[in-house]
């Protein structure tokens, strides 16, 4: 009985689907098992080799070739917490340039606190008045209002 009331409810107000798309985070294959993107660091890897290896002599050809294809493998290939290495670089990069947490060492002597007080430029606050307690009924009163829209008033 309770599905022919939802099947209905969805009848009578004409409620549209959409197909949701799913796995948008997978890359397109092109090679295989290579991605697009890997397929791109791999062969600007493989041009700066060729041009190292016709600019270089051969002891640096190779330091060159090691550098160069370790870390295009690494940034093709390598993921941590199920993201691609350069966004793992991007990550650090941000977080040394501007890192979330703010700490503050300042301390005061006891004679900076008097003569800065004396001085005017800090404010005395009072204590802070305290708060009354809602009752129950008021509430619920305030619920009401709020989950009907304002149609319901309070006594």
């Amino acid at each position: 009985m309770r599905q022919w009331r939802s099947l209905k409810w969805r009848k009578d107000y004409n409620m549209d689907q959409f197909v949701v798309p799913q796995f948008i985070d997978v890359e397109d294959k092109i090679f295989g098992p290579i991605t697009t993107r890997q397929f791109l660091i791999l062969l600007s890897a493989g041009l700066l080799m060729f041009i190292a290896f016709k600019l270089a002599d051969i002891g640096l050809f190779i330091f060159l070739a090691v550098l160069i294809g370790g870390s295009a493998l690494v940034l093709g290939f390598i993921k941590i917490n199920g993201q691609p290495f350069h966004y793992f670089l991007l990550n650090i990069i941000q977080t040394v340039r501007r890192p979330s947490r703010r700490l503050w060492y300042k301390s005061f002597t006891k004679n900076e606190l008097t003569e800065s007080i004396q001085s005017g430029k800090v404010e005395i606050v009072e204590a802070v008045k305290e708060i009354p307690r809602m009752s129950y009924s008021r509430i619920r009163d305030l619920s009401l209002t709020v989950n009907t829209g304002g149609y319901y008033k309070p006594e």
